[in-house]
């Protein structure tokens, strides 16, 4: 009820309303009455454990070891709950998942001690079929454009080869033959290690797939072998630059040079590489020294006599840092078992390699388990969460990652339960640089930047969109909100800033003058794009592939900024693109004219007179975000009434009507950010914890950092309450 009157949506459209101070005084006596009864009886809320998702373990180890592993090719897509992958009660164990994470700690382990004994093996690297290659790709030399260029971890110093795949026209020749030919256009490759070239290699223009040798494709090339140390490396590879400037074609080359592979004469197609796949080790010489190895041999013994005091060493800190600051005895006692069984069947390293893996595989770091004191469990009463475990919620929230050693000291010597020692860490992790996941993990799942990579706009319709703009307009999201970050700047700005980032990609797309190369700057927008909403990675999710539309967008604005989701549609309604035909009389319908048909349908209008003004606001922003005056040919009407009644035209209007409700807003916010913390869904026992952070953050001007120490000092957070859990195999109970 409180929720329905705060956004305006009750009494419903139409009925009688009463005055904003008559309904204002009264959602007022309603949530002091709830808050008043929730301070005589608090409830802190319970969770399962929870465990490490994708992103989680990845951080983990990066932290822990210093090397960066794609983890996705182990562990299995985590479950989203509430908006978020790390919701405690959906994290099911499956002998599926726990065979992931073994595999996983097998080749970590593997990669960061490195292997004299290496065998021979393959990694690809695919690059999407709509990410443009005419341009110059980040990390490659300069020079060079389209390709790939990855960080690729070798587990021992030996002879690699780079295999390189083309993509095909649909006779089976290379792509952009023609222009090779015709324009005697000599198209090279160059494979780099670290920036510097390993091998150049020619393409031959009369390459087809249908020459099958040795059993390789015939638009497959490779290098020699080359020769590489352990470790991370950057490998590029990349066609040599040949063209730059303008194009006289006789049709304009699209940055999606593979829309149509069809096309060939007027266009200058030139090859673009399918993927890339790493070879090897052969004729190993070694294990160079890496990052990783200096991070995890802190000692080296001297003697035979010296090597289980050595790994008692290593492991005592591996296991305190793995295990979050709470390693004990047995742990390490655990870790040294797994250390003599490898080491009976090698040598010293290969023994800390065994028990390197066996920490990583261990529930204890798998699993984020809080003990609750007997007493609590008992009477089944709330109680704080232990220091480490404290700490451990802290840099998860944060850094989606272990707590440090700074942190688990703090955590130790008792300073986090200070109010003031307690405000010195979160401080700290924020301006840490890993803070970022607030921006790449919180922001990104809150706004739902993940559908982006489900809509694919329609190729002829909008030939400019590709992988690569849809990259740029997610890293302009996750750039945006991590300024808020950084300069501690108001929540509302999210709404109403009058800044973003943009590449020179990014900038071509908006019409935003003197923007040049890939790196991102913060410019300033026009007025009709300011906040998030003429974000083109907000526009495009909330579309389809080719048209608007409003019903995405509205239902998106009311789920994510106003946290009031609409209800289902009723069962038999038929969707818009059935129940409504595109053209009429000869005359093709504009989106909004397509809506008004729908809604004539009494079973529609209850609901779509309350989201499609909102999405029709948005109009004039078309499938990609680009700016737009007219559909089908027909000026666009972005005018509509919210469902309070407030007028709104265009993108200025929603605005203006969404600060309106700016408590909605905030409300939606820290609900999503409590969520994210705490790793479970708020429910209603939360709320008055959610308005209590509002209320101290209005103090504060609404800074973010208002919201997060709202969150991190709140019961929700420091607290939990001890549950009986009754199992049954009885389905009716």
């Amino acid at each position: 009820m409180i929720r329905k009157l705060r956004a305006g949506m009750m009494p419903p459209p139409g009925a009688r309303r009463p005055d904003a101070a008559t309904i204002s005084a009264f959602v007022d006596s309603l949530e002091t009455a709830l808050d008043a009864a929730a301070a005589v009886s608090p409830n802190p809320g319970w969770r399962p454990f929870q465990r490490l998702n994708r992103v989680e373990y990845a951080r983990a180890v990066r932290d822990l070891l210093g090397i960066d592993v794609d983890v996705n090719a182990f562990l299995p897509p985590d479950t989203i709950s509430g908006g978020f992958d790390n919701v405690s009660d959906v994290q099911s164990f499956s002998p599926t998942l726990m065979e992931g994470y073994l595999r996983a700690a097998s080749q970590i382990s593997r990669l960061a001690v490195g292997d004299r004994n290496a065998t021979a093996t393959s990694v690809t690297y695919k690059i999407g079929r709509t990410a443009s290659q005419m341009r110059h790709v980040d990390g490659a030399p300069m020079g060079t454009r389209g390709g790939i260029s990855v960080v690729h971890v070798f587990p021992a110093d030996g002879d690699y080869v780079v295999k390189l795949s083309m993509h095909n026209e649909p006779l089976g020749g290379i792509y952009g033959r023609y222009s090779m030919l015709t324009m005697n256009i000599t198209e090279q490759i160059e494979v780099s290690v670290n920036g510097e070239r390993a091998a150049l290699l020619d393409l031959n223009p009369r390459m087809s797939e249908t020459d099958q040798q040795n059993g390789q494709n015939g638009l497959e090339i490779k290098t020699p072998p080359i020769r590489i140390t352990a470790g991370p490396q950057r490998i590029s590879a990349a066609f040599i630059q040949r063209l730059d400037g303008p194009v006289d074609d006789l049709i304009a080359p699209l940055e999606n040079t593979l829309a149509d592979v069809n096309i060939s004469f007027g266009v200058t197609a030139l090859p673009h590489m399918r993927d890339m796949t790493v070879l090897g080790p052969s004729q190993v010489t070694g294990v160079s020294e890496t990052v990783s190895r200096r991070k995890i041999f802190t000692c080296r013994p001297t003697s035979a006599k010296d090597e289980e005091t050595c790994a008692t060493e290593i492991l005592k800190r591996l296991t305190a840092q793995a295990y979050r600051g709470t390693a004990d005895a047995d742990d390490l006692q655990d870790a040294m078992a797994f250390y003599e069984q490898g080491r009976k069947k090698g040598d010293f390293e290969s023994g800390v390699r065994m028990a390197l893996q066996s920490v990583l595989v261990s529930p204890r770091f798998l699993f984020r388990l809080e003990q609750a004191p007997q007493l609590a469990v008992a009477k089944a009463a709330s109680y704080r969460v232990s220091d480490p475990d404290l700490a451990s919620r802290l840099s998860f929230f944060l850094w989606n990652s272990v707590p440090d050693a700074e942190l688990v000291k703090a955590a130790a010597q008792g300073s986090l339960r200070t109010a003031a020692g307690l405000e010195r860490q979160v401080r700290r992790l924020l301006s840490d640089p890993r803070s970022e996941s607030l921006s790449t993990r919180f922001a990104a799942q809150w706004l739902r930047l993940q559908d982006l990579d489900q809509i694919f706009p329609d190729y002829l319709l909008y030939p400019q969109y590709d992988e690569t703009l849809a990259r740029a307009m997610t890293r302009e999201t996750e750039l945006f909100f991590d300024s808020l970050v950084r300069e501690d700047r108001s929540v509302l700005d999210v709404l109403n800033a009058d800044y973003s980032f943009v590449n020179e990609r990014l900038a071509k797309h908006y019409g935003i003058p003197n923007v040049n190369g890939n790196a991102f700057r913060r410019v300033p927008l026009p007025p009709y794009r300011r906040g998030i909403l003429g974000h083109g990675s907000i526009l495009t999710l909330t579309s389809v592939a080719d048209r608007t539309s409003p019903v995405l967008r509205g239902k998106w604005v009311m789920e994510v900024l106003l946290g009031t989701p609409p209800p289902p549609p009723p069962p038999n309604v038929p969707a818009l693109d059935d129940s409504v035909k595109a053209d009429a009389g000869g005359k093709r319908l504009t989106t909004r004219e397509r809506m008004e048909e729908h809604r004539k349908n009494p079973s529609c209008n209850s609901c779509h007179r309350v989201i499609d003004p909102l999405g029709l606001a948005l109009e004039n922003f078309d499938v990609t975000g680009a700016w737009r005056i007219k559909d089908n040919e027909a000026p666009i009407d972005s005018v509509g009434d919210l469902y309070d009644g407030t007028k709104m035209n265009g993108p200025d209007g929603l605005r203006e009507a969404l600060l309106k409700h700016s408590d909605m807003v905030l409300r939606s916010f820290t609900e999503n950010l409590l969520t994210y913390a705490i790793g479970r869904r708020v429910e209603y026992s939360d709320m008055p914890a959610v308005r209590a952070i509002i209320r101290d953050a209005a103090k504060h001007e609404y800074r973010l950092s208002s919201f997060i120490l709202g969150v991190v000092n709140s019961g929700a957070f420091r607290m939990s309450r001890a549950e009986t859990r009754v199992l049954t195999t009885d389905a009716s109970r």
